[in-house]
């Protein structure tokens, strides 16, 4: 009877949550079985590796542009989540603190255009760069500038809207206060309220970073010459002919791919649950 309450209330949680790691570490077990086989191909690929080797590695780094690669995705997704996070918290600010007329226009604005994703529209922004790329060649095709553009394009839509909410939770009366000793809006923007919504800005950072560096369909579009390519464009080159061949190849990569992003959440974890239990504390 014990034992029935006992997981009734308590061990059926257990229960799901090891259901769930099982979920998640199979197919991180498959990759890096796969990464790490010597033969490097996914017919001889199991589930539990038996033999080792960084063989992949080796001619990920030797037969291909794998170094450009990771080195275009750092500088495409750091620049485009820097300047979207940057615009986006300015507009949540100015919708969140000001009135103005077509405000609420704008916001319902924002919301239904990212029901449409940027590839529907894709034939007419190949146009534009066509254009672009005559005109001034070093933000056209084949250059990481863009894609960075490209990206700037969605920055105003649901980061906005996240921003926003969290910026309404930060009570007015501190906005008044800084009014009061003199302060602009930038100073107040900048010295008071960006330290409060810590969380969110470091939430919407991590978030962009990732939809940048997985993006594929735009990239491999505007990025045709090997050199320029981006990690999930060049990676998925290595098995659209022949899948099997390469992909011992093509896991190492995505094992070296995770690596921006795991860092990047781990560096940002402590300003989530820093500005959180800050926040709850001053609250």
């Amino acid at each position: 009877m014990i034992g029935e309450n006992w997981f009734q209330r308590v061990g059926w949680r257990h229960l799901v949550a090891i259901v769930a790691i099982i979920f998640a570490l199979v197919p991180i077990s498959f990759v890096v079985s796969a990464a790490f086989n010597p033969l490097g191909t996914l017919s001889s690929t199991s589930l539990i590796p038996t033999q080792f080797s960084t063989g992949n590695f080796t001619n990920l780094f030797t037969r291909t542009d794998f170094p450009r690669w990771f080195l275009n995705s750092l500088i495409i997704s750091g620049a485009a989540t820097l300047l979207s996070l940057a615009l986006s918290t300015l507009a949540a600010y100015a919708f969140s603190r000001f009135r103005f007329r077509g405000r609420r226009l704008g916001l319902l604005s924002l919301l239904i255009i990212q029901m449409f994703p940027a590839f529907l529209a894709i034939v007419t922004i190949y146009i534009i760069f066509t254009t672009v790329t005559d005109l001034y060649p070093p933000i056209g095709f084949n250059t990481p500038w863009s894609l960075v553009l490209l990206y700037m394009g969605g920055a105003l839509g649901v980061n906005t809207w996240l921003i926003k909410g969290f910026f309404d939770t930060v009570p007015k009366e501190l906005d008044e206060s800084a009014k009061v000793d003199g302060a602009d809006h930038m100073t107040t923007f900048i010295s008071i309220i960006l330290p409060l919504v810590t969380p969110i800005l470091a939430v919407v950072a991590v978030l962009s970073f990732i939809a940048s560096i997985n993006e594929f369909i735009m990239a491999s579009v505007f990025l045709t010459q090997s050199d320029t390519k981006t990690l999930a464009v060049g990676l998925y080159g290595l098995i659209a002919g022949e899948r099997n061949a390469n992909f011992g190849e093509f896991a190492a990569g995505t094992l070296l791919t995770a690596i921006p992003t795991v860092a990047l959440f781990f560096y940002f974890q402590k300003y989530i649950a820093g500005g959180l239990t800050s926040g709850a504390v001053k609250g």
